[in-house]
């Protein structure tokens, strides 16, 4: 993983009148709130620190700000969450103040609102442009297309699996010069089943209020109806075990959705198998307290982070085949992949994760984590996007 965090010494100023002057980059997100893209946000800020570079990122803030500060990197204050054209264009013009003042050398965007803003600064004073595809998005809005093109416009435009990359390329014709596929990753020291004791599974246990003995299937992610949580709910219905307890963990995304999955739990006749929790600082424990771990998506992920970390704690993983999930999971070796929407078929593999033997699970257990410690880690993403940014910058 990235080197052990460095706590910054100096303010910005400070690192200005620092000779040599090592480069700068600024990422610019809408929040630091929660979220695989906020989460890579604070990684790459933590491990640029770490390297030596000024490290900066713009948003409207969250509670990831703490950790942005532990890191060593650099945080302002920005609404970067508004689509609003005349607040978009006052970004424009904060950004552009930020990149002359703090002589940032490349300004990364990680989100469409906050990109046309980054864009338009980076290019008003001659600063290297890049930007993150993070999923394929979506086209069916009028001017969709135009608004989402923003991401295509970077000297370098990163996509997080081969399948956003392909997207990428076809939809909005991004050349393969400029085009790179940088899968995300996960911290094996933070995801390791081996450094979670018994006292943090025992106490998420407590809170949660989980049966004794109860076999667990976890859905994590925001509560959102894409996420697949009634083909979930439908889907241990109709595996009929009442030893099967369903647990979604995760913040309601849109207003409304949690009473509608509550409400068809109890259509169900299942309200003493499932309960909701509204996620948890510790998702290493949270998966130790699963016996499988299901991501029933209906739409395609661009990359999908809670399929490669729980395959890092080595939990059996169930997921729908499309996106990238087809990425991170070896079929048959390291997961399962079913049809989307098919509640049948994710029934019958979560079954069959669920009667794995305990010896098959242990092999199916090494088997995960090591494929998640080839291809997945968070020193691998933080190393080629610093590479990346070499190569704009030094040829």
């Amino acid at each position: 993983m990235c080197a052990e965090t460095k706590t910054a010494s100096f303010s910005p100023e400070a690192r200005l009148r620092a000779k040599p002057r090592p480069p700068a980059v600024l990422q610019v997100v809408p929040s630091l709130v929660s979220g695989g893209v906020e989460r890579g946000t604070v990684e790459l800020a933590q491990a640029l620190a770490e390297a030596g570079w000024g490290s900066f990122v713009a948003s409207s803030g969250g509670p990831l700000e703490r950790e942005l500060k532990r890191a060593g990197a650099f945080h302002f204050g920005l609404p970067l969450s508004s689509k609003n054209p005349f607040r978009m264009r006052t970004n424009a013009h904060a950004l552009l103040s930020l990149l002359r003042r703090y002589e940032i050398d490349i300004v990364h965007a990680r989100s469409r609102a906050p990109a046309w803003s980054a864009w338009w600064a980076a290019k008003a004073c001659g600063r290297h442009f890049v930007t993150t595809f993070h999923n394929a998005y979506d086209l069916s809005l009028p001017l969709k297309r135009h608004y989402n093109a923003i991401m295509a416009r970077g000297e370098r435009v990163i996509a997080i699996s081969d399948f956003v990359a392909e997207h990428a390329a076809a939809v909005y014709g991004v050349d393969a010069l400029r085009l790179r596929t940088i899968p995300r990753g996960v911290d094996l020291d933070q995801f390791d089943p081996h450094r979670v004791g018994a006292e943090r599974i025992i106490a998420l246990a407590r809170k949660w209020r989980l049966p004794d003995g109860a076999l667990v299937a976890m859905l994590p992610g925001r509560l959102s109806r894409w996420k697949g949580g009634l083909d979930f709910i439908a889907a241990l219905a109709a595996l009929g075990r009442p030893d099967v307890f369903g647990l979604f963990v995760g913040a309601e995304q849109r207003r409304g959705f949690r009473g509608e999955l509550e409400r068809e739990i109890e259509r169900m006749g299942l309200g003493a198998q499932f309960r909701i929790v509204d996620g948890s600082a510790d998702m290493p424990a949270a998966y130790m307290l699963a016996d499988v771990v299901v991501s029933a998506s209906t739409d395609p992920e661009g990359f999908g982070r809670v399929i490669v970390e729980a395959q890092a704690m080595g939990r059996p993983v169930v997921a729908t085949d499309h996106g990238g999930a087809r990425e991170t999971i070896v079929a048959g070796v390291s997961g399962w992949l079913v049809p989307p929407r098919d509640k049948a078929a994710l029934a019958a593999a979560i079954g069959e994760a669920l009667a794995l033997p305990l010896e098959e699970r242990s092999r199916l257990a090494q088997r995960a984590r090591s494929h998640i410690a080839e291809n997945f880690t968070r020193a691998r993403t933080c190393a080629k996007t610093i590479a990346l940014y070499e190569e704009l910058l030094f040829g």
